[in-house]
């Protein structure tokens, strides 16, 4: 006889997953729900994205990786363009001050050549600031795609290859990880997306490899720190066998 294990249905601080993805989807839906202009919703998601952070660090995760702004993102119209840099710009400095305090340490991933100066300053300024902190690291994909990462990545291979620090024979799937924006971080265990969507969007392509997948039907501005509990807590239920038995 086969008995069903009980599903668990408390959260287990002893087996959290270490490295969470999310990709944050709905705000432009949000507002227009509420016939709100799209730059509401993209402001009620950096306020959901601090509470989501603050949970995440207080229940003992260690690393975070929020899609914040792909590659694909400089399609979208100007004035929409230029009201996210805005937003990220003040989310740097707000984050300076106010997640630090959380002791988060806080690191953007992506390329910084396409973001203005002010920008790119702000990011070295925040990046050094949070980096002695102890608590969750928290990526902000900003410019980021995965197919350009992976790229970069070969890239740099080659050069070491054709310089000679490295030997072609040599190279194996940890010498990518060494040259991602992610090196040194664990790859994700768990891939949280809202507002019903079902896709990768080029996110994280090399690192979610073997995550667990969470989809909600919730809109990004929605997302509370109990859905962030409950996408932990049906992770905890899943058994990972990593193309194992």
């Amino acid at each position: 006889m086969f008995f069903k294990k009980k599903r668990q249905t408390e959260l287990d601080l002893l087996h959290l997953p270490k490295h969470i993805g999310i990709i944050m989807d709905g705000n432009g839906r949000w507002a227009k729900k509420r016939g709100l202009p799209r730059s509401a919703g993209h402001s009620a998601g950096a306020d959901a994205l601090k509470k989501i952070i603050t949970e995440a660090n207080k229940i003992g995760v260690k690393y975070i990786t929020v899609y914040t702004f792909s590659t694909e993102n400089w399609k979208r119209p100007k004035e929409e363009v230029d009201y996210l840099m805005s937003l990220l710009l003040d989310y740097l400095r707000n984050a300076e001050k106010t997640l630090a305090g959380e002791n988060v340490v806080i690191r953007a991933i992506g390329s910084r050549k396409e973001l203005s100066r002010e920008i790119q300053d702000q990011i070295v300024k925040t990046e050094e600031f949070t980096k002695n902190n102890t608590g969750i690291v928290m990526n902000i994909a900003l410019n980021y795609g995965g197919r350009e990462e992976i790229t970069n990545a070969v890239k740099e291979i080659c050069a070491e290859v054709a310089e000679g620090k490295t030997n072609a024979g040599d190279i194996t799937d940890k010498t990518i990880d060494a040259h991602l924006y992610t090196k040194e971080q664990p790859d994700v265990d768990l891939l949280i997306r809202t507002s019903g969507e079902m896709r990768l969007s080029n996110f994280m392509l090399w690192q979610v490899s073997y995550a667990e997948m969470w989809f909600t039907d919730k809109l990004w501005p929605d997302f509370k720190p109990a859905d962030l509990r409950r996408a932990i807590i049906d992770f905890q239920n899943r058994g990972r066998r990593f193309g194992g038995i």
